[in-house]
């Protein structure tokens, strides 16, 4: 992706939305002033506006001067979002990025009459550091628009291309599992203070240790059962605390909340069925 050929449009620019901004911009992959962001509010985006984005509250004048969007809204807020952005879309021009949870590419296409490539992206707030995990899938047919938003996630951390019958599960693993593993590293801090740090050093303590396991296995491709057991030796203090958080039910804890953050993605998208009397 040329930062001289392109501009994108982020219509949403809310928690994840502006990650992503700060993430591209930081990547070097484009100015900011070649971003667009928008929201409902203008005052919502006055921090972004001092750093050199561009910004509007009107999602049509942002699409006439983009050609990648980012669709960056609730799944409720989507349909309007769709209907009103439709009539400004030019075909084989624009790539549609949407990144809101349970819709598939499907569904948003019957909102638009217009030739357009859409995406689907699962990224996680980490992407603003450029240490996103982002899932990406689109329809046969898209390889280049594919390839052309796989570029511009590559710079944000890590990507992997998935059938889009595994997107609401990468929801929950990937956008929800950020929440997971912040509650894990908090809950060690926790135990931390309890055996005698004071709050700041043992948070500090958790979240590096935490992010030093992340690397051993993501750079050299360990499983972790074979790091876990250069820790653990016989009547050791390192088996015993595992024993004890697995007696509790540390992992099948961990199992359930993202199987049951998967099925809740899955119809965030669906109406709610009306409240009838009995």
């Amino acid at each position: 992706m040329e930062s001289g050929k392109s501009r994108i449009a982020i219509l949403g620019a809310g928690n994840i939305g502006g990650a992503i901004a700060v993430g591209l911009m930081d990547s070097g992959l484009l100015p900011a002033n070649q971003i667009t962001l928008t929201r409902r509010r203008a005052e919502a985006l006055e921090e972004f506006k001092r750093r050199g984005f561009a910004v509007n509250t009107d999602n049509a004048a942002a699409i006439k001067t983009s050609d990648v969007i980012v669709i960056a809204v609730t799944p409720h807020q989507l349909n309007p979002l769709l209907a009103g952005i439709n009539p400004y879309l030019e075909d084989r021009r624009h790539i549609i990025v949407s990144i809101v949870s349970g819709v598939t590419i499907a569904e948003i296409r019957k909102h638009l009459d217009k030739n357009v490539q859409i995406i689907r992206a699962m990224p996680n707030t980490a992407i603003m550091l450029r240490q996103s995990m982002t899932c990406i899938a689109a329809e046969p047919g898209s390889e280049k628009a594919l390839q052309r938003v796989k570029e511009m996630f590559d710079t944000l951390g890590r990507t992997l291309v998935i059938d889009e019958t595994l997107m609401v599960p990468a929801t929950a693993l990937c956008a929800c599992g950020i929440a997971f593993f912040l509650r894990a590293i908090r809950a060690a801090s926790q135990g931390g203070i309890e055996i005698g740090f004071h709050a700041e050093e043992a948070l500090l303590m958790a979240a590096q240790t935490a992010l030093g396991a992340a690397s051993l296995l993501v750079q050299p491709g360990t499983h972790p059962e074979r790091e876990v057991d250069k820790v653990t030796t016989p009547e050791g203090c390192t088996i015993s605390g595992l024993n004890q958080m697995e007696h509790n039910g540390f992992s099948s804890a961990l199992i359930k909340g993202i199987v049951t953050s998967a099925r809740k993605a899955e119809v965030l998208y669906r109406p709610k069925s009306p409240v009838t009397d009995a």
